[in-house]
């Protein structure tokens, strides 16, 4: 069951979280920086919030197993914040929608690390590490992020829970380990805390 908590835009009906693969959303770069474009709404949609969709807990997918190394090469894995609130964003140094996001996701990392919430960035089509990493030091990024070179980590997610030709994307994954609400495009502080509180005043 998907709820509304803003103005709303139509996702298909029918899958676990449909979210980037048919979301028309402002924000949302290509593989190759353009914007990218909308899809309309078929037979059989739901509404959500603008540009975000959120499931019910007894309708959660795992997310996916997700390790690697981070941008200085240290090893970071999902797993690691199992027990936590987590928010997983999905970014590139070359991404317009990004630059315009990552104050706020610095913000709320900093903000909200004490109720148990931590982030994870996916550092996505960025062949060369410095200029992600300048990216980071830019934004005064503090939380880590997996270099994810080809997108083959956003590849393990379904289609129906994050499109990976479309970045920005963020998903707020319960203590769980479950997704349990997805954003395509930039993403707010508007957009983003709500979410957060309301998964944190879920019992794990």
């Amino acid at each position: 069951m998907r709820r509304s908590l803003r103005a709303s835009v139509a996702v298909p009906a029918g899958t676990g979280l449909a979210v980037a693969a048919a979301l028309a959303v402002a924000g949302i770069c290509t593989d190759d920086g353009s914007a990218a474009g909308s899809a309309a709404a078929g037979p059989g949609t739901v509404r959500a919030a603008a540009g975000a969709a959120v499931i019910d807990s007894g309708s959660r997918q795992e997310a996916p197993a997700l390790a690697g190394a981070d941008l200085d090469g240290r090893p970071v894995a999902l797993g690691d914040f199992r027990g936590q609130v987590v928010v997983l964003n999905a970014w590139g140094s070359w991404c317009g929608p990004c630059r315009a996001e990552a104050d706020d996701l610095e913000r709320l990392s900093r903000q909200t690390r004490a109720d148990g919430v931590r982030f994870l960035g996916i550092n996505t089509r960025d062949r060369d590490r410095a200029a992600a990493r300048s990216f980071v030091r830019a934004h005064d990024m503090t939380f880590p992020s997996l270099h994810d070179p080809d997108g083959e980590l956003l590849l393990r997610f379904p289609p129906s829970v994050v499109n990976p030709q479309a970045i920005p994307s963020t998903l707020v994954i319960d203590r769980r380990g479950r997704v349990a609400a997805a954003i395509a495009g930039a993403v707010t502080d508007e957009q983003l805390r709500p979410l957060l509180a309301r998964v944190l005043r879920e019992e794990s």
